[in-house]
């Protein structure tokens, strides 16, 4: 009883949340003494901008049949090379870790084809093979890295997880988890130093979300007002993990708010969706609003790596998803509905199939890098 009465009272002696001081203004430099201790200074005007509202005015991209043709051929590109890259897996001839894309190809298609190539910067977690594919990088060079040939974008040395291509402002292919994110405001941060109106785009999953130096960058991005763009690709599993069992929070766009960065939450099973919203929040940082956080929930049809047979959930769930909400036959169904024929876009299918076949041709052919190789790209030699 003795107890009780001293922690009550002890709890009466410290400041009440109703009885603590007002936020003073920025306006004002010094805060007013009350005898409590000095609140921080707020902007009593702030309201934190919803992009939904003007995401939701108009959900789906206005997009040309030309435009339309194109990302569904982009999509299929990437669909028909995880496929691929997923049966020289099988044989032996990819080795270490691979992360396939399958089922998640309307996000980075969406986004990427909204960037200015020639001053936006990419950069992603360790299942990157879309992402370059979606930039237009040859899907030769990609496969050789695969296969850890001397003609990969790598040297054949990076692999699945660490791709990279200055030329295309493709930053990686990361393999630990969420480090991608502060990487990508250091982008960010670059953008606005150089003055060169570019913004960094920068793609993390649902696992990663829950790392604390996502927040940080979070944090730093909203007090520098970087030109960065959040994109939280949920597929619904964190590993085996599904994010309801792993994260408190699971509307992945609700967690910029206490950074005051606003978020947007997109179907990313819907290119034209996706399309529409990239234009939103690109628009919102190009102004000099500040960084946004977009969350784009998706789906991955294989396991989370090649590696991982996926026993937590259902063959009946995978296949559902398959049925009802496959990205890339969705537009299908657009196109035809706009006048494509079956043969036309069979046609196309068989097209992207030639060009992964000479893509997995040329990567088993290359050669290995030489020996000497190991010497090489290990220190930066000019500065």
């Amino acid at each position: 009883m003795r107890a009780a009465n001293q922690r009550k009272n002890a709890l009466a002696k410290q400041p009440s949340k109703t009885n603590a001081p007002a936020k003073q203004s920025k306006t004002k430099a010094k805060a007013v003494s009350t005898g409590d201790a000095a609140a921080p200074p707020d902007d009593s005007d702030f309201i934190l901008r919803s992009l939904q509202t003007e995401f939701e005015e108009q959900k789906r991209f206005n997009a040309t049949p030309e435009q339309m043709l194109k990302f569904y051929e982009q999509m299929l590109l990437i669909r028909r090379f995880e496929e691929k890259a997923g049966q020289l897996y099988g044989l032996g001839l990819i080795g270490g870790f691979c992360h396939l894309y399958i089922g998640q190809e309307a996000v980075a298609i969406g986004l990427q084809s909204a960037l200015d190539n020639d001053r936006d910067s990419v950069i992603t977690g360790y299942r990157d093979h879309g992402h370059m594919l979606a930039y237009g990088i040859d899907p030769k060079v990609i496969m050789a890295e695969l296969t850890g040939r001397e003609a990969g974008i790598s040297k054949g040395k990076g692999g699945s997880m660490h791709m990279f291509s200055t030329e295309h402002k493709f930053y990686g292919g990361h393999g630990i988890v969420g480090a991608q994110v502060a990487l990508g405001g250091g982008l960010a941060l670059a953008h606005k130093y150089n003055e060169d109106g570019g913004l960094c785009l920068a793609y993390f999953g649902d696992g990663a979300a829950n790392q604390g130096q996502v927040y940080e960058t979070f944090n730093m991005a909203a007090l520098w007002n970087l030109p960065i763009v959040f994109v939280v690709e949920d597929n619904q599993y964190a590993m085996g993990t599904a994010s309801s069992r792993s994260s408190a929070e699971t509307r992945f766009h609700r967690r910029g708010t206490a950074f005051r960065i606003p978020g947007m939450e997109v179907n990313g099973m819907d290119v034209l969706e996706v399309r529409a919203a990239a234009e939103v929040a690109f628009k919102h940082v190009r102004e000099g609003k500040g960084p946004v956080l977009m969350e784009l929930n998706t789906y991955r049809y294989r396991g989370h790596s090649m590696s991982d047979p996926a026993k937590y959930r259902t063959r009946e769930e995978v296949q559902e998803q398959r049925d009802t909400h496959d990205p890339i036959e969705r537009l299908k169904k657009t196109l035809i509905e706009g006048g494509k024929s079956e043969d036309d876009l069979k046609a196309v299918d068989k097209g992207i199939r030639k060009v992964v076949a000479e893509a997995a041709d040329f990567a088993e052919t290359s050669p290995e890098p030489e020996a000497s190789e190991l010497y090489t790209d290990v220190l930066v030699e000019n500065y």
